[in-house]
């Protein structure tokens, strides 16, 4: 095996090429773990340090380089995961995971992948879904890393096990609980073009500062939560109730400005809605849609978790 330095020190390293094609994997697994792009690509950068960190004859001794890889960043994002409850409870408002744009859907499937129980299985897709994002918030750093290497990259239980440091029976019990707390609270299936239309609705009548249509449109006990991280104005705490979800959203469009407006944008792989100011965007809406009624919205407006929709 031909071995260099470090990544910088040739174009044809075919070392070099197979462990940077790991890269979209490894960020695919971090973000669902970690809830944040720019953690996730802190962990992913900390694997290849040590990886590089290593000799060229410790690094070709390693058979996999992959799951070299896998194993590190996993163990970086649940030591992260561990400091995040303390971090975030000194965070500034009510925290919400970083939402992705579509072109930065990672979704890299894994090769040899041990097939699992299709009732057990949660897509790729799916596994980015802000409203599944915010459910994985419930759980433990152990479960959370159980359940996303196992049901959603479908890690065996025993390569779980060596990440989590538990047995593989424990880490077995860690994603069964994960995967009850996901069943609980999962919205029943809404076509994609159903969910489209049904914010589509949400925007006219908002645009329209038509209460009515929008309490039609929003579900009794709608939530909607607001990220903006002490770094931009929002509403404090969550609002709950389809009337005060609604004149929360009418005073929201009599005092945008003038030259803000709002677009359709896909959110997480789900429809959703961002305002756009000057140019940039400014917030991203998530919505849960259940039963033709919005049951959830989700409002970041942290301008450290739209980097990657400001720089498209």
């Amino acid at each position: 095996m031909t071995t260099r330095s470090g990544p910088g020190d040739g174009p044809s390293d075919p070392e070099l090429d197979a462990i940077m094609r790991e890269r979209r994997q490894l960020i695919a697994i971090a973000y669902r773990l970690l809830g944040s792009l720019a953690e996730a690509e802190d962990a992913a950068q900390e694997a290849y340090t040590r990886w590089y960190g290593m000799s060229p004859q410790e690094r070709e001794s390693i058979e996999s380089p992959g799951a070299w890889l896998t194993t590190v960043v996993s163990r970086i994002c649940l030591n992260q995961l561990g400091s995040a409850r303390v971090r975030r409870e000194a965070y500034v408002g009510e925290w919400l995971p970083e939402p992705l744009p579509e072109h930065a859907r990672w979704s890299a499937g894994r090769a040899g992948a041990i097939p699992v129980d299709p009732a057990e299985h949660v897509t790729l897709d799916e596994s980015i879904n802000l409203a599944f994002l915010v459910v994985l918030e419930s759980m433990t750093p152990a479960e959370r890393v159980a359940f996303i290497l196992h049901d959603v990259f479908c890690h065996s239980f025993a390569e779980v096990a060596e990440i989590v440091g538990r047995t593989p029976a424990a880490c077995r019990q860690l994603a069964s609980s994960a995967r009850r707390r996901i069943r609980a609270q999962r919205s029943p299936a809404v076509p994609a073009s159903q969910r489209g239309a049904i914010v589509r609705e949400f925007k006219r009548a908002w645009e329209a500062k038509d209460i009515d249509a929008l309490i039609g449109l929003l579900d009794p006990d709608v939530t909607a939560t607001a990220d903006g991280g002490g770094l931009a104005p929002t509403f404090p705490h969550p609002i709950h109730g389809g009337p005060q979800v609604a004149r929360a959203w009418i005073e929201i469009a009599r005092r945008r400005p003038g030259d803000m407006v709002f677009l359709e944008r896909t959110v997480n792989g789900q429809p959703g809605l961002v305002a756009e100011l000057d140019g940039a965007i400014v917030t991203v809406f998530a919505f849960d849609v259940a039963d033709d009624r919005i049951k959830h919205i989700w409002v970041v407006r942290n301008p450290e978790k739209l980097r990657h929709w400001t720089t498209r």
